[in-house]
């Protein structure tokens, strides 16, 4: 584990661009972007120019911003109709409201936002049409919602829309570690009387024992065990 550590951390430096520094020329910002398919070296922090909101969009100084696997997927290149490289990834952020655009209401300068974006989030500033922005909760921080958008509108399409979940069903949850199927489990608990079966890796267990019914080693027949 020492050595995959090390390993992870020489390639995360590898991916830091040492000239790329944090200016104070608002023409410009820095960016992950994915220069082409494939690993974790085709990923480089470089600056790019600093985007303008458009009619209907609000610019964002961005906090946090979301990994999925989505994202990782994206990487490879093996996204239905992928967008030519390069790119700046990532669907999701948080931040505070910098500017708006022409015509945008609704929010002001300062305001703390989580959004979905189309691509482009994982800069130090982003703009993202009005629709796509939401005001954060007092007590949510920056990190928290950063990973909510996308998995919380998962889990809540899966089990509202398409399951339509109702007091007294039981919900099987695989990969209740992850970022859905956590959502998925806490969304359960605000119907009454729902039972959850979470599937796991052990060493996730003590993250999320609490938010499942019953909780299974996903290296083990948990489907005998399921049926008990």
């Amino acid at each position: 584990m020492a050595k995959e550590g090390a390993d992870m951390t020489e390639e995360t430096e590898y991916m830091i661009d040492k000239n790329v520094e944090s200016s104070g020329d608002a023409k410009e910002m820095r960016a992950v972007v994915l220069a082409g398919f494939g690993g974790l070296n085709k990923l480089r922090v470089t600056k790019k120019a600093m985007p303008d909101p458009q009619d209907g969009e609000v610019k964002i100084r961005v906090k946090a911003c979301g990994l999925n696997f989505l994202d990782l997927m994206v990487r490879q290149g093996t996204v239905d109709n992928p967008p030519k490289p390069p790119l700046v990834p990532g669907f999701e952020c948080s931040g505070i409201v910098e500017s708006v655009g022409e015509n945008t209401t609704g929010f002001e300068i300062g305001d703390r936002v989580m959004a979905f974006v189309n691509y482009n989030a994982w800069a130090e500033v982003v703009c993202t049409p009005v629709d796509f922005v939401y005001k954060m909760p007092e007590e949510m921080t920056f990190a928290e919602a950063a990973a909510f958008s996308l998995n919380f509108v998962a889990a809540y399409m899966m089990l509202f829309e398409v399951a339509n979940l109702r007091e007294g069903m039981s919900v099987l949850v695989h990969s209740a570690g992850g970022g859905v199927g956590q959502a998925v489990a806490q969304l359960c608990s605000t119907v009454p009387n729902v039972t959850v079966f979470g599937i796991a890796s052990c060493f996730k267990h003590a993250a999320i024992r609490d938010s499942v019914t019953h909780l299974f080693d996903r290296n083990v027949d948990y489907i005998q065990e399921v049926k008990k």
